[in-house]
């Protein structure tokens, strides 16, 4: 029987076929392991995972390796990406037991659900000190037949220490002066003043740290922390991380230098890294910033847009070399030789412009596109030119696999990256684009109690439930489209959203958040994490939702949330800034109001449009921005904002207490800049 056949992940999906007997994460499942008395292998993974693939070929797709498996196991396949619950609830138990973690991860349960076992990938067969996946597979039986005590003493204590695990986060304070000077000199200490980023190799774009540092920038007018954001984008921009003739990054650099990258393309990265660099771009005029914005968010939609107007999870690291090989980078490398083949004469000078040596700068002579020098010596039209002659001839290439899932917290962060990127640079498709993937949330992943489905695939929603960062960041890209667009719709939505992050998620004790909802499904423990990773973690990005929600309508419980929710964020900046980025981030806006702008005036009214711009582009941190008919209902922050003697006129406020109102677009400017 193939359980995996109707399921709407595709990292499922990819092993339908397997001789294992899959099973998805269900109570089925583990109701079978009981009845035949055997462990569960539980192995998680995700569609754009490298050594997934390569254990799958290995291992899974072994009939003798399968035939064990289905003998002595129920064998569980989760996809983190849908199931990001169960993946934490393992994965720090997996960190706690070895130090260390990733994917594929590796456990063995009891059919209790109770973790005995762990490890990430196993070769087929003994290699560099790792056991063979055969021999723990042999191990873990013989254990469990001869030594059940003993494995279920260790399940049990395992469970009862995660269990244990849950605590009080934070303070009864928010973070002040003194928490965010200490988290900026805290960076100041781990920032690679040679290469831009943090710390050593593997480098990830820190797109949350730089989002606090250009705020910290613009609420104190600390240089320092400028310069570290524009350095670090920068290098990245220049290094073979980022795409550079399709645009869009890597999930992260192998070296320190940002030369080779791990060639996967998340969504979540590149939402964080448009909105980044067009808001460098907001502080500092930058053309780089500008061109990198655009072209990241012209990636996102032209490469992962899926037809159903949300965007896709991922592409895949690897794809066919040509040959039949399934190699990693190879959609995306060159060797002086493929340059010759599509540039002729112009191969040598594209070489140099790119950074393609005889040597190669990844594996078998080949090279990562990068700009190693300044582009100011080359000339723009020839270089244009030969970019488009490469991007033409790559696109022959076989592509690499896209996870066309839909993740409800990506495409909020898309929403509001598109949203942004479109209304600073004049480019209405993309907000197009933004509301489109919107309308898809609230069609297909909202149902009618504001609940929120995890994903959807191909028009159909899964049946995973919304975690927080679902809620949170969903409501972040709608507050940013009610920005944007002057629709109070969004405004509506995302006070839904929010509401059930207060009822549901929020330890009304603490006041700090859980990842799951109270009515959600119970595992051994109910995951709860407050530091970002690779996108902001749910709580942090719940924080800001809500403050931004409390500017826009004055609540004062979503505002009181978002305090008691940055407690932790005065317990860790000064501690571990790199993993509370987006917490600083919003801690900042707090400490500066966050402003809230009133735009009042005809709909279509050049002036009126002028001041809802120079509006979107203060860099006042976090400041939110309302736009509309004088008089008009639909969004609280224009009651009572008449006109200025009968001209448009905008309202910079704090509190809902506010300046006088102005008429001038340089006034506005000058308001929102410090």
């Amino acid at each position: 029987m193939n359980r995996l056949a109707g399921v709407t992940s595709p990292y499922l999906l990819q092993h339908a076929d397997n001789p294992v007997d899959w099973w998805p994460w269900t109570p089925e499942a583990f109701e079978e392991a009981r009845r035949r008395d055997v462990p569960v292998l539980l192995s998680v993974g995700y569609s754009a995972c490298h050594w997934c693939h390569v254990m799958a070929h290995e291992s899974f797709e072994d009939e003798t390796t399968a035939a064990y498996l289905n003998e002595h196991f129920v064998s569980v396949k989760v996809d983190r990406e849908e199931r990001p619950d169960v993946d934490a609830v393992y994965m720090e138990a997996v960190q706690a037991a070895t130090g260390q973690g990733g994917w594929p991860m590796t456990v063995f349960l009891t059919p209790e659900a109770e973790p005995f076992y762990f490890g990430t990938y196993f070769p087929p067969a003994p290699r560099h000190g790792m056991p063979g996946f055969r021999q723990i597979l042999e191990g873990v039986h013989g254990a469990w037949t001869e030594r059940r005590e003993e494995v279920a003493e260790v399940a049990e204590k395992i469970a009862r220490d995660l269990a244990g695990r849950e605590m009080s986060f934070g303070d009864d304070q928010v973070p002040g002066e003194e928490e965010l000077a200490g988290a900026l000199l805290g960076l100041t200490r781990e920032y690679d003043a040679s290469r831009g980023g943090f710390g050593g190799a593997p480098k990830f774009p820190p797109s949350m740290v730089v989002e606090f540092l250009l705020r910290h920038h613009a609420r104190t007018g600390s240089e320092g922390a400028l310069q570290m954001a524009r350095d670090t984008c920068e290098r990245m921009a220049r290094g073979g991380i980022y795409d550079q003739l399709g645009g869009g990054f890597a999930r992260y650099s192998v070296d320190r230098e940002w030369v080779v990258p791990h060639f996967e393309k998340m969504l979540y990265d590149n939402a964080l890294l448009c909105r980044v660099y067009a808001h460098l771009w907001r502080a500092t005029g930058s053309e780089l910033a500008r061109r990198i914005a655009l072209e990241t968010a012209d990636f996102m939609v032209r490469e992962l847009r899926t037809a159903e107007g949300g965007f896709a999870s991922a592409l895949d690291a690897d794809s066919d070399d040509g040959s039949g090989r399934h190699v990693e980078g190879a959609y995306y490398v060159w060797t002086p030789e493929q340059l010759r083949e599509v540039l002729g004469d112009d191969a040598e000078l594209a070489a140099e412009y790119f950074g393609v040596t005889a040597e190669g700068t990844f594996e078998e002579g080949s090279s990562v596109l990068q700009l190693p020098q300044q582009e100011g010596v080359f000339d723009g039209e020839k270089v244009a030119g030969m970019r488009r002659l490469l991007l033409a001839a790559r696109s022959d290439r076989p592509a690499p696999g896209r996870d066309d899932k839909v993740v409800a917290a990506w495409n909020g962060l898309a929403v509001a990256a598109l949203a942004e990127t479109g209304a600073y640079f004049d480019r209405p498709d993309l907000v197009d684009a933004a509301i489109g993937a919107a309308d898809l949330l609230v069609r297909l992943h909202m149902d009618d109690r504001a609940r929120l489905a995890r994903t959807s695939r191909d028009g159909r929603a899964g049946a995973n439930a919304g975690v927080l960062e679902d809620y949170a960041d969903v409501a972040e890209g709608f507050l940013a489209l009610a920005s944007v667009t002057g629709e109070g719709v969004w405004l509506e939505f995302a006070g839904f959203l929010l509401d059930h992050v207060l009822a549901q998620f929020t330890d009304p004790e603490s006041g700090g958040l859980y990842d799951t909802a109270a009515d959600a499904e119970q595992l051994i423990r109910r995951p709860q994490d407050p530091t970002d990773n690779a996108t902001p973690s749910g709580w942090s990005a719940a924080a800001g939702a809500l403050l931004s929600y409390a500017a826009h309508t004055g609540s004062e419980p979503h505002r009181a949330a978002a305090e008691r929710a940055l407690g932790v964020v005065k317990a860790l900046g000064p501690r571990a800034p790199r993993f509370v980025g987006w917490g600083l981030a919003v801690a900042e806006a707090l400490l500066d109001g966050p402003r809230e702008v009133a735009v009042v005036g005809p709909a279509g009214d050049a002036m009126t449009r002028a001041l809802h711009r120079t509006a979107l582009l203060g860099t006042a941190p976090g400041a939110v921005v309302a736009v509309g008919a004088a008089g008009s209902d639909e969004l609280p922050l224009l009651a009572d904002r008449p006109l200025v003697d009968g001209e448009p006129a905008a309202y910079v406020c704090r509190n809902f207490t506010c300046d006088a109102p102005t008429t001038d677009p340089d006034r506005l400017r000058t308001a929102l800049s410090g």
